[in-house]
């Protein structure tokens, strides 16, 4: 693992420190980790979801299409369900 110092203002200090302590962070490492995870898989969704609204569909996204949508969501969810 590789090292990297940060300087921060004495008010940010205050921040991550509060955050580290509420959040349930075993240490400030492990709160910054976790934000550029975030960052990182928000950056990626971002990416897909700009890729997607250039793709072309196969059928048209009309009341049709969410109504089979949904019924694919409500079976997934009804097999994913305890028995």
């Amino acid at each position: 693992m590789v090292t990297m110092n940060v300087s921060l203002p004495d008010a940010l200090k205050q921040f991550v420190d509060e955050q580290v302590s509420e959040r349930g962070f075993g240490t400030t490492s492990e709160y910054v980790r976790d934000l550029i995870r975030y960052d990182r898989d928000r950056s990626r969704l971002r990416e897909r979801i700009l890729a997607s609204a250039d793709a072309e569909f196969s059928q048209p996204m009309d009341a049709a299409y969410f109504a089979g949508l949904r019924r694919s969501i409500e079976a997934a969810a009804e097999d994913a369900a305890p028995a």
